[in-house]
Protein backbone atom coordinates (compact mmCIF):
# COMPACT_ATOMS: atom_id res chain seq x y z
CA UNK A 1 0.00 0.00 0.00
CA UNK A 2 1.32 3.44 -0.73
CA UNK A 3 1.03 5.76 2.43
CA UNK A 4 -0.84 8.55 1.97
CA UNK A 5 -1.80 11.64 3.71
CA UNK A 6 -5.83 10.35 4.34
CA UNK A 7 -4.67 7.76 6.18
CA UNK A 8 -2.63 9.87 8.74
CA UNK A 9 -5.31 12.25 8.77
CA UNK A 10 -7.69 8.93 9.80
CA UNK A 11 -5.02 7.39 12.41
CA UNK A 12 -4.39 10.89 14.10
CA UNK A 13 -8.29 11.42 14.34
CA UNK A 14 -8.81 8.22 15.71
CA UNK A 15 -5.65 8.65 18.27
CA UNK A 16 -7.50 11.81 19.20
CA UNK A 17 -10.49 10.57 19.63
CA UNK A 18 -10.70 7.21 20.74
CA UNK A 19 -13.58 6.54 18.98
CA UNK A 20 -13.79 5.50 15.40
CA UNK A 21 -17.38 6.53 15.21
CA UNK A 22 -16.87 10.01 16.40
CA UNK A 23 -13.29 10.37 14.10
CA UNK A 24 -15.02 8.86 11.10
CA UNK A 25 -17.89 11.67 11.34
CA UNK A 26 -15.28 14.61 11.96
CA UNK A 27 -13.47 13.12 8.93
CA UNK A 28 -16.82 12.95 6.62
CA UNK A 29 -15.87 9.17 6.34
CA UNK A 30 -18.16 6.16 6.97
CA UNK A 31 -16.91 3.79 9.98
CA UNK A 32 -16.32 0.81 8.15
CA UNK A 33 -14.36 3.08 5.88
CA UNK A 34 -12.34 4.68 8.36
CA UNK A 35 -11.84 1.05 9.96
CA UNK A 36 -10.32 -0.35 6.75
CA UNK A 37 -7.83 2.35 6.51
CA UNK A 38 -6.10 1.73 9.64
CA UNK A 39 -5.90 -1.69 9.23
CA UNK A 40 -4.22 -0.97 5.64
CA UNK A 41 -1.89 1.49 7.70
CA UNK A 42 -1.02 -1.35 10.17
CA UNK A 43 -0.55 -3.65 7.57
CA UNK A 44 1.73 -1.31 5.67
CA UNK A 45 3.77 -0.75 8.65
CA UNK A 46 3.51 -4.41 10.09
CA UNK A 47 2.41 -3.28 13.60
CA UNK A 48 -0.65 -3.05 15.75
CA UNK A 49 -1.20 1.17 16.32
CA UNK A 50 -4.80 0.86 18.42
CA UNK A 51 -5.59 -2.04 20.56
CA UNK A 52 -9.71 -2.19 20.35
CA UNK A 53 -12.25 -4.01 21.79
CA UNK A 54 -16.08 -3.54 21.82
CA UNK A 55 -15.95 -0.60 24.40
CA UNK A 56 -12.68 0.93 24.31
CA UNK A 57 -9.93 2.28 21.62
CA UNK A 58 -6.34 2.79 22.93
CA UNK A 59 -2.83 3.19 21.68
CA UNK A 60 -0.70 0.68 21.54
CA UNK A 61 3.44 2.01 22.08
CA UNK A 62 3.96 2.06 19.07
CA UNK A 63 1.11 3.73 18.40
CA UNK A 64 1.81 6.19 20.75
CA UNK A 65 5.27 6.43 18.67
CA UNK A 66 3.47 7.30 15.49
CA UNK A 67 1.15 9.32 16.47
CA UNK A 68 4.17 12.31 17.33
CA UNK A 69 5.53 11.22 13.72
CA UNK A 70 2.37 11.48 12.07
CA UNK A 71 0.82 14.91 13.85
CA UNK A 72 4.49 16.48 12.58
CA UNK A 73 4.18 15.15 9.07
CA UNK A 74 0.74 16.74 8.88
CA UNK A 75 1.79 20.12 10.83
CA UNK A 76 4.86 20.07 8.32
CA UNK A 77 2.17 19.42 5.17
CA UNK A 78 0.13 22.36 5.96
CA UNK A 79 2.69 24.39 6.42
CA UNK A 80 3.88 23.82 2.90
CA UNK A 81 0.57 24.32 1.75
CA UNK A 82 0.27 27.34 3.17
CA UNK A 83 3.56 29.03 1.99
CA UNK A 84 2.73 28.03 -1.31
CA UNK A 85 -0.35 29.36 -1.46
CA UNK A 86 1.18 32.67 -0.08
CA UNK A 87 3.45 32.60 -2.93
CA UNK A 88 1.28 32.37 -5.37
CA UNK A 89 -0.53 35.19 -3.79
CA UNK A 90 2.63 37.33 -4.30
CA UNK A 91 3.18 37.45 -0.31
CA UNK A 92 6.34 35.63 0.07
CA UNK A 93 9.40 34.96 -2.19
CA UNK A 94 12.21 37.68 -4.00
CA UNK A 95 12.24 41.00 -6.00
CA UNK A 96 15.40 42.63 -7.49
CA UNK A 97 15.82 46.07 -8.06
CA UNK A 98 18.53 47.54 -9.72
CA UNK A 99 18.77 51.15 -9.95
CA UNK A 100 20.80 54.25 -11.62
CA UNK A 101 21.86 57.02 -8.56
CA UNK A 102 19.31 59.58 -9.54
CA UNK A 103 16.27 56.94 -8.21
CA UNK A 104 17.95 58.10 -5.22
CA UNK A 105 17.93 61.71 -5.40
CA UNK A 106 14.17 61.39 -6.56
CA UNK A 107 12.79 59.91 -3.57
CA UNK A 108 10.96 57.58 -5.92
CA UNK A 109 12.76 54.27 -4.82
CA UNK A 110 12.36 55.16 -1.26
CA UNK A 111 8.77 55.57 -1.41
CA UNK A 112 7.76 52.38 -3.06
CA UNK A 113 10.40 50.63 -1.49
CA UNK A 114 8.46 51.56 1.56
CA UNK A 115 4.94 51.22 0.49
CA UNK A 116 5.61 47.43 -0.63
CA UNK A 117 7.78 46.08 2.46
CA UNK A 118 4.48 47.69 4.49
CA UNK A 119 2.32 45.42 2.03
CA UNK A 120 4.29 42.69 1.80
CA UNK A 121 6.52 42.17 4.99
CA UNK A 122 7.23 38.47 3.91
CA UNK A 123 9.13 39.41 0.05
CA UNK A 124 12.91 39.82 0.08
CA UNK A 125 14.17 42.35 -1.38
CA UNK A 126 17.84 42.93 -3.28
CA UNK A 127 18.52 46.80 -4.36
CA UNK A 128 21.32 47.52 -6.01
CA UNK A 129 22.98 50.22 -8.29
CA UNK A 130 23.67 49.21 -11.42
CA UNK A 131 25.24 50.96 -14.12
CA UNK A 132 22.67 52.16 -16.58
CA UNK A 133 23.43 50.40 -19.67
CA UNK A 134 23.98 46.82 -18.23
CA UNK A 135 19.75 47.17 -16.60
CA UNK A 136 17.93 46.30 -19.72
CA UNK A 137 20.44 42.60 -20.24
CA UNK A 138 19.85 42.23 -16.64
CA UNK A 139 16.08 42.59 -16.89
CA UNK A 140 16.02 40.07 -19.60
CA UNK A 141 18.29 37.65 -17.74
CA UNK A 142 16.17 37.66 -14.93
CA UNK A 143 19.14 39.01 -12.81
CA UNK A 144 16.48 42.27 -11.90
CA UNK A 145 13.18 42.38 -12.39
CA UNK A 146 12.30 46.17 -11.74
CA UNK A 147 15.20 48.76 -13.15
CA UNK A 148 15.00 52.64 -12.03
CA UNK A 149 16.50 54.81 -15.18
CA UNK A 150 17.21 57.98 -16.76
CA UNK A 151 14.92 58.35 -20.00
CA UNK A 152 14.94 58.23 -23.03
CA UNK A 153 16.83 54.85 -23.21
CA UNK A 154 16.79 52.33 -26.07
CA UNK A 155 14.92 49.37 -24.27
CA UNK A 156 13.67 45.92 -25.91
CA UNK A 157 10.86 45.45 -27.38
CA UNK A 158 10.33 42.22 -24.13
CA UNK A 159 10.53 45.63 -21.85
CA UNK A 160 7.96 48.07 -20.77
CA UNK A 161 8.59 51.29 -19.21
CA UNK A 162 6.95 53.86 -17.24
CA UNK A 163 8.03 57.66 -16.57
CA UNK A 164 7.76 58.07 -12.59
CA UNK A 165 9.16 61.48 -12.31
CA UNK A 166 9.55 64.63 -14.79
CA UNK A 167 12.25 67.44 -14.46
CA UNK A 168 14.66 69.39 -16.91
CA UNK A 169 18.23 68.72 -17.29
CA UNK A 170 20.79 72.39 -16.16
CA UNK A 171 24.23 72.96 -16.17
CA UNK A 172 26.66 72.24 -13.81
CA UNK A 173 29.73 74.53 -13.04
CA UNK A 174 33.12 75.09 -11.20
CA UNK A 175 32.27 77.99 -9.20
CA UNK A 176 35.17 79.95 -10.64
CA UNK A 177 33.80 79.06 -14.05
CA UNK A 178 33.44 82.75 -16.18
CA UNK A 179 29.79 81.26 -16.70
CA UNK A 180 28.91 81.05 -13.23
CA UNK A 181 27.88 84.60 -12.05
CA UNK A 182 25.81 84.47 -15.19
CA UNK A 183 22.53 86.16 -14.07
CA UNK A 184 20.50 84.93 -16.98
CA UNK A 185 19.98 81.57 -18.11
CA UNK A 186 23.49 80.04 -20.28
CA UNK A 187 22.99 80.01 -24.01
CA UNK A 188 24.26 76.80 -25.42
CA UNK A 189 26.40 78.05 -28.13
CA UNK A 190 28.08 79.95 -25.45
CA UNK A 191 29.70 76.21 -24.62
CA UNK A 192 31.05 75.45 -27.94
CA UNK A 193 34.46 75.81 -26.04
CA UNK A 194 33.60 74.17 -22.70
CA UNK A 195 35.11 70.82 -21.44
CA UNK A 196 32.66 68.41 -20.06
CA UNK A 197 32.96 65.53 -17.50
CA UNK A 198 29.50 63.70 -18.78
CA UNK A 199 27.02 61.25 -16.81
CA UNK A 200 25.99 57.85 -17.89
CA UNK A 201 23.14 59.24 -20.02
CA UNK A 202 24.26 61.74 -21.84
CA UNK A 203 20.65 62.94 -23.31
CA UNK A 204 21.12 66.27 -22.32
CA UNK A 205 24.98 66.77 -23.00
CA UNK A 206 23.65 65.55 -26.78
CA UNK A 207 20.94 67.88 -26.99
CA UNK A 208 23.07 71.27 -25.49
CA UNK A 209 25.36 70.48 -28.34
CA UNK A 210 22.97 70.26 -30.92
CA UNK A 211 21.07 72.95 -30.06
CA UNK A 212 24.49 74.91 -30.15
CA UNK A 213 25.86 73.16 -33.12
CA UNK A 214 29.10 72.04 -31.73
CA UNK A 215 30.88 68.31 -31.12
CA UNK A 216 30.97 68.41 -26.97
CA UNK A 217 34.79 67.66 -25.71
CA UNK A 218 33.79 65.11 -23.05
CA UNK A 219 36.93 65.01 -20.70
CA UNK A 220 35.63 62.73 -18.70
CA UNK A 221 33.14 59.89 -17.55
CA UNK A 222 33.13 58.87 -14.26
CA UNK A 223 29.99 57.08 -14.14
CA UNK A 224 27.24 58.13 -11.32
CA UNK A 225 26.06 61.60 -11.02
CA UNK A 226 27.80 62.14 -7.68
CA UNK A 227 30.68 61.27 -9.32
CA UNK A 228 30.42 63.89 -12.12
CA UNK A 229 29.76 66.88 -9.44
CA UNK A 230 32.77 65.72 -7.91
CA UNK A 231 34.82 66.44 -10.89
CA UNK A 232 32.95 69.62 -11.59
CA UNK A 233 33.73 70.64 -8.70
CA UNK A 234 37.66 69.86 -9.05
CA UNK A 235 37.45 72.14 -11.77
CA UNK A 236 37.63 69.24 -14.51
CA UNK A 237 34.93 70.62 -16.38
CA UNK A 238 31.26 71.24 -17.00
CA UNK A 239 28.26 68.79 -16.87
CA UNK A 240 24.52 68.74 -17.93
CA UNK A 241 22.66 67.32 -14.87
CA UNK A 242 19.34 66.51 -13.85
CA UNK A 243 18.26 70.04 -12.08
CA UNK A 244 16.35 67.66 -9.12
CA UNK A 245 20.17 67.70 -7.99
CA UNK A 246 19.96 70.75 -6.81
CA UNK A 247 18.08 70.50 -3.86
CA UNK A 248 19.80 67.02 -2.88
CA UNK A 249 23.60 67.29 -3.44
CA UNK A 250 25.44 70.25 -2.19
CA UNK A 251 29.15 70.13 -3.12
CA UNK A 252 31.55 72.63 -2.54
CA UNK A 253 33.07 74.61 -5.53
CA UNK A 254 29.59 74.26 -7.66
CA UNK A 255 27.37 76.59 -9.19
CA UNK A 256 23.80 75.15 -10.89
CA UNK A 257 22.69 76.82 -13.68
CA UNK A 258 19.58 77.12 -15.65
CA UNK A 259 20.18 76.29 -19.78
CA UNK A 260 18.65 78.88 -22.06
CA UNK A 261 15.56 78.10 -24.43
CA UNK A 262 13.28 75.81 -23.97
CA UNK A 263 13.76 72.85 -21.17
CA UNK A 264 15.67 69.80 -22.31
CA UNK A 265 13.59 67.30 -20.03
CA UNK A 266 14.73 64.71 -17.75
CA UNK A 267 12.76 61.85 -16.73
CA UNK A 268 13.08 59.05 -13.74
CA UNK A 269 11.36 55.65 -15.22
CA UNK A 270 10.79 52.14 -14.32
CA UNK A 271 11.63 49.00 -16.68
CA UNK A 272 10.40 46.04 -16.65
CA UNK A 273 9.61 42.72 -18.46
CA UNK A 274 6.57 42.97 -20.63
CA UNK A 275 5.22 39.61 -20.00
CA UNK A 276 6.32 39.53 -16.45
CA UNK A 277 4.56 36.55 -14.18
CA UNK A 278 5.65 36.34 -10.88
CA UNK A 279 3.29 37.25 -8.14
CA UNK A 280 5.71 39.23 -5.70
CA UNK A 281 7.07 40.92 -8.82
CA UNK A 282 3.78 41.80 -10.14
CA UNK A 283 2.58 42.77 -6.40
CA UNK A 284 5.35 45.23 -6.55
CA UNK A 285 4.62 46.66 -10.25
CA UNK A 286 1.06 47.08 -8.69
CA UNK A 287 1.99 49.74 -6.33
CA UNK A 288 4.81 51.17 -9.07
CA UNK A 289 1.64 52.16 -11.19
CA UNK A 290 -0.97 53.21 -8.25
CA UNK A 291 -0.34 56.95 -7.19
CA UNK A 292 0.74 56.94 -3.57
CA UNK A 293 -1.45 57.18 -0.59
Amino acid sequence: MALELRHLRGFVAVAQALHFARAAEALGLSAPALTEQIQALERDLGTLLLRRTKRSVALTPAGEAFLVEAQATLAQFERSVAVGRRAGQGALGRVALGYVGSAVYAGVLQDLVGRFRTSHPDVTLQIQEQPMDRLPAMLEDGQVDVAFVRLPMAVPAALRTQVLVRDHFCLALPAGHPLAAAQTPVPARSLAQASFVAPEQTFGLQEVARRGRFEPRVVLAPGSLVAVLAQVSLGVGLAVVPSLLQGVIELPQVVFRELAGARIPSELGAVWRRHERDPAVLGLLRLLQAPPV
